[in-house]
Parts: structure tokens; C-alpha cells; sequence
């Protein structure tokens, strides 16, 4: 069959490698890829939420299954598209529905839907700009830290943690009044803070049955030791070590199971990923948010360990016969380290040209911000590239993606040091 993928990062980039090695996907398209993906597929230089040009190429090429993988198109309603348009309506879309998207797309509509399904989660209010001195009254009842969440889409980054009570209410002004997120803050989540150790639960669901994969856990903060800003995410480790099976037995009963069953209820058509972003705050699992897509770099890690064809995992989704699927996951841990350009997540520069790659053995290249530029393969994003090993345990899956990255060269390039360093 022919495949569409949409997205150019390194969770793209992995969902291709392993999609390519099934014997059902005789041609991929990627939209609109990287040089890593140029490498396996074939790129196409349209948007992802340039749905015209999509429908467009889909027609031409004959395309049978359509794999989403950011959250920008699920948010605008691809799958709705697909499923309302007469030509495409026969073509599965893995995402889920514009509501379904929702649970990412606006953190009060998932605050809602958390307390509505009685799903833990940690107290909040949201507020908008007419509001914002009920906001600052609001922080008053909270204990410090204090966590804003900009209601909409932030790439990731419109999240602030705070201790200074004034710094808080001043940045809540910046959101609301100021924009500091443009768009995405005109609304702001406020909620408690919560003390624990994250990790993220991924979930793939037919809107009937779900499998949950392999857990990740992922490092967020520019700096070693989680220190400084917030960016896309660092690396990631998977399995997570501490996660064992009475932790799991809760994630499944008091959040996956209550998560899927509150789809039925609310009529939500959701057929694709939950990534759960999860709190153990003293054994006790705890929702922060929930995204509508695989992670990135978490699937660089959860995608290597997953022995089953993943064409067909998708078409046991389409076909609401997940619950039938045999989900084999290899028993090894996982790990990546990002590659990324010197200044992110703030100013950077791109067009550097990458060197060694032809030099890394015994780890997987995942490409995220790459392209071609004639014969060289340059920086084209803040995140560059992964660098995945396995191992026994992660610190020896570790050790082979520091290696490899040793053989590495560009322009300013950056990584941590320490990934996976609160694991052992």
C-alpha cells in the first residue's frame, strides 16, 4: 500500500524508519520530512495543514492510510476533512477528531474533561485578559511554586513554573494582557504544583480498545541537572526504571481505562495516540496534560522497542480491531540524545552543515530539523538530530549514544550531557 506521513521532526522520522520496514508499505510519502526522511521516502514540499494540497496529493497517488504525526493538523481538524470529504472519506486518517484534539489543543477543555471523568489531576482555574486580577487573587491561595499554562498551542514552550509570587503574577499579566504567547496565551490555566517524578504513559486507542506502549520518560530543560529554559525535549529513556507493576496497575485503572471510556461518553471519535503526561507524587499517578500525538523525542525511543509492524498496528486502529492486535515490545531499554543548534530554544542559526554521520555505528540517526542542502546535510531547526541506542539497561544504551555523538560535528552544536543522570 501507499502511506502518507505528515510532520518533518524526529518523531516523523522514526515513525518512517519503522513503517518503512513492513512489508505492506510498498511507498511512503513524507509531509514535509527532513533529510532523514528524504532518505527512506519521498518528501513532498507542502504543509501539513495545507489540506487542499494534501487531499491533492492523496488523489494522485493513490494514498490508503494516512499517519499523523504533530499536533498542528489534528488541532484544524484533519480527520474531520477526510471523513466529511465525499473523495477521502474511505481513506483512514490515524489522529483523532478536532474535539478529540481538543484535549491538547486547549488545556481547560482537558482540565474539564479530567475533573468531568474523575481523572486525577491537579486543582486549577483558567483566566483571560478581563479576568487577570482574579488570576493574581487566585495565585494568592496557592503554596509556591506556581504553574502557568498558556491555554493553547505554544510549541511546547508556554509553560511557566515560579516561585516568586509577585515574578507570577507579573508573568500572568505578560501572558494575558501582553501576549507573551500571542494567541495561544489569551487564555491562561492556572493550577498547583506538584512534586513528584514525571513520565509520559502512550496510549494508542481504536475509540474502543487500546494497547499502551512502552513508557518514556523525557528531559525538557536546556540546561544539565534540569536546569534553565524549556525546550522540545532533550532525550529520552524508556522503559522508565522506577515504573513497575503497581504504579502501572493505577496508570491503567484510574487514568488510561477513564481516559478511553470518557471518549465513548462524550461522543469523542478518537482513533490514534493519547500521550499522557503523567506526576508520581509518592506512588500516586497524577495527570499534568495529555497531548493528542506520540511525543518527540520519546517515540525516537518508544518506536525502536516496538517488535510488532507498526503498518499494521495502524490498520488494526482503522479497522477498530485493536483490541485483537498482539503488541510484541522488545525487552531492551532505549535511549536518545538531542543534537541541537548553539542559542536554542532561544535565537539560533541555521544551515550548518552536520558532519560524521556516516561514521555512527551501532545507534539509529533520527533526523528533526535537517534538510538537504545539494549534497550536504545541514541544521534546519533547534532540535537536529537523535541519536537512539539500545541496551541492557539505559545507562549501557546511554554510553553507545554519547559515543556516537563524539563522531559528530557542527557549528555550535549542543546536547546534554546527562540524560537519564535522576535514574540512577
Amino acid at each position: 500500500m501507499t502511506i502518507l506521513l505528515l510532520g518533518s521532526g524526529g518523531r516523523e522520522h522514526a515513525f518512517a524508519w519503522k513503517m518503512t520496514q513492513s512489508p505492506l508499505c510498498e511507498k511512503l510519502f513524507v509531509v514535509p520530512g527532513n533529510a532523514g526522511t528524504a532518505a527512506i521516502a519521498e518528501n513532498v514540499a507542502i504543509s501539513a495543514t495545507d489540506f487542499e494540497a494534501v487531499k491533492a496529493l492523496v488523489l494522485k497517488e493513490n494514498i490508503s492510510l494516512v499517519v499523523v504525526g504533530p499536533e498542528d493538523p489534528l488541532v484544524k481538524g484533519i480527520y474531520d476533512y477526510f471523513k466529511n470529504d465525499e473523495s477521502l472519506k474511505n481513506i483512514p486518517v490515524i489522529g483523532p477528531s478536532k474535539l478529540g484534539a481538543q484535549l491538547e489543543g486547549s488545556k481547560e477543555f482537558a482540565k474539564e474533561f479530567l475533573m468531568k471523568h474523575n481523572i486525577p489531576t491537579a486543582a486549577y482555574d483558567s483566566f483571560t485578559a478581563e479576568t487577570v486580577e482574579k488570576g493574581c487573587e487566585f495565585l494568592e491561595t496557592l503554596q509556591p511554586p506556581y504553574v502557568l499554562k498558556a491555554d493553547g498551542l505554544a510549541a511546547g514552550k508556554g509553560v511557566l513554573i515560579i516561585q516568586d509570587l509577585e515574578e507570577a503574577k507579573t508573568e500572568l499579566r505578560n501572558m494575558l494582557v501582553h501576549e507573551k504567547f500571542g494567541a495561544a496565551s489569551s487564555k491562561v490555566v492556572i493550577e498547583e504544583f506538584l512534586d513528584g517524578i514525571e513520565l509520559s504513559c502512550f496510549v494508542l486507542t481504536d475509540g474502543k480498545s487500546y494497547k499502551i506502549l512502552p513508557t518514556a520518560k523525557d528531559y525538557k530543560r536546556i540546561g544539565e541537572g534540569d536546569t534553565g529554559l524549556n525546550t522540545g525535549g532533550m532525550g529520552a529513556v524508556s522503559p522508565v526504571p522506577y515504573v513497575d507493576a503497581v504504579l502501572m496497575e493505577k496508570i491503567e485503572t484510574r487514568i488510561v481505562k477513564p481516559t478511553i471510556e470518557g471518549f465513548q461518553k462524550d461522543g469523542i471519535e478518537y482513533k490514534g495516540f493519547v500521550f499522557i503526561g503523567l506526576i508520581n507524587v509518592k506512588g500516586e499517578p497524577i495527570v499534568i496534560e495529555y497531548n493528542v500525538r506520540m511525543g518527540d523525542p520519546e517515540t525516537e525511543v518508544v518506536v525502536p522497542r516496538l517488535k510488532s509492524d507498526l503498518v499494521e498496528l495502524f490498520l488494526s486502529v482503522a479497522d477498530q480491531k485493536l483490541g485483537d492486535f498482539n503488541l510484541e515490545v522488545d525487552p531492551r531499554s532505549a535511549t536518545t540524545v538531542m543534537v541541537v543548534s548553539g542559542g536554542y530554544p532561544e535565537d539560533f542559526e541555521k544551515g550548518k552543515v552536520i558532519s560524521g554521520l556516516e561514521n555512527v555505528t551501532d545507534s539509529i540517526v533520527f533526523h528533526a530539523g535537517t534538510k538537504l542542502d545539494g549534497e550536504n546535510v545541514v541544521t534546519n531547526g533547534g532540535r537536529v538530530i537523535a541519536i537512539t541506542s539500545y541496551g541492557d539497561n539505559f545507562q549501557e544504551a546511554i554510553k553507545k549514544s554519547y559515543q556516537n555523538i563524539d563522531k559528530l560535528s557542527f557549528d555550535k552544536m549542543y546536547f546534554r550531557k546527562d540524560i537519564g543522570f535522576d535514574l540512577i
